[in-house]
């Protein structure tokens, strides 16, 4: 059996160090062999930088994933070319820097990690991942002889997110989505085999708006007017799933939603 521990969206310093203090300790616990984190809004909040990605990647994240805020930081560019593990969504156009995928291989065999982006209600409008994702799958098999990916789903809505499950199953051994920020409680085991979350939720303050803080988010939906909306601090909620794969057929044997509340240290 090879265990997958996946961390949902990044939220800023706050969430960001919760990660980078709890994952090793997480990762001995749950007997973890391989780490997935997305981390699209570690820097301030928008996007991440080429520290952030080696400090995660140091606390023992072998993969990071991103989504409709990689690009915010301008070094990313640069990131995005030298590290592999690294990842943006697969569905930008040709010639767009860094990969949407990557395979690795772990004591347990190769692990193929997956990053896509969602085209309804999220911008910048990209390429159909339906089709992407299936195309590039089959290639990573022929290629890289592949057998267990996981994938992460960078979108909006749930239609869309339960819809590339259901046509994902039994072809992986999970589809997890991101970006809405708040954990779903409906994973599950499709009948072909793959596990599914609708959201992993994130890693960010739980005295918030999905990280921010409340008051001038709430101001905003008030009046109209634009505003700044600063990361929260506090309690951090850390969220995501843990998943066990079946390193024969590729596909899952459990799915568990992971929720861990962690207090940073007073000064």
């Amino acid at each position: 059996m090879l265990r997958i521990l996946f961390l949902g969206d990044i939220v800023g310093d706050p969430g960001r160090k919760a990660v980078i203090n709890r994952l090793p300790s997480i990762k001995e616990e749950r007997s973890i062999d391989f780490a997935i984190v997305n981390g699209e809004n570690s820097a301030g909040g928008r996007g991440i930088t080429e520290k952030i990605a080696i400090d995660l990647l140091r606390a023992g994240a072998a993969v990071i994933t991103t989504g409709d805020h990689c690009w915010d930081q301008v070094e990313i560019y640069e990131l995005m070319a030298m590290e592999p593990r690294v990842l943006r969504p697969l569905n930008y156009p040709p010639g767009t820097p860094g990969a949407g995928s990557i395979v690795l291989e772990t004591k347990k065999g190769k692990v193929g990690v997956i990053n896509a982006q969602g085209r309804v209600f999220i911008q910048p409008p990209l390429e159909n991942p339906y089709l992407m994702i299936e195309a590039e799958i089959e290639r990573l098999r022929e290629e890289e002889g592949c057998q267990i990916f996981f994938v992460d789903y960078h979108a909006e809505t749930t239609s869309e997110k339960i819809g590339m499950g259901r046509m994902l199953d039994g072809k992986v051994a999970a589809v997890v989505g991101t970006h809405t920020h708040v954990q779903t409680a409906d994973e599950q085991i499709f009948p072909g085999g793959t596990a599914y979350l609708t959201d992993a939720g994130m890693c960010g303050p739980l005295e918030s708006v999905l990280g921010r803080k409340i008051e001038p988010v709430v101001e905003r939906f008030r009046t109209g007017l634009p505003a700044r909306f600063p990361v929260a601090k506090g309690v951090v909620g850390l969220r995501g799933a843990i998943v066990d794969v079946d390193e024969t057929t590729g596909l899952a044997i459990a799915i568990e939603r992971f929720a861990e509340d962690w207090e940073p240290a007073q000064k």
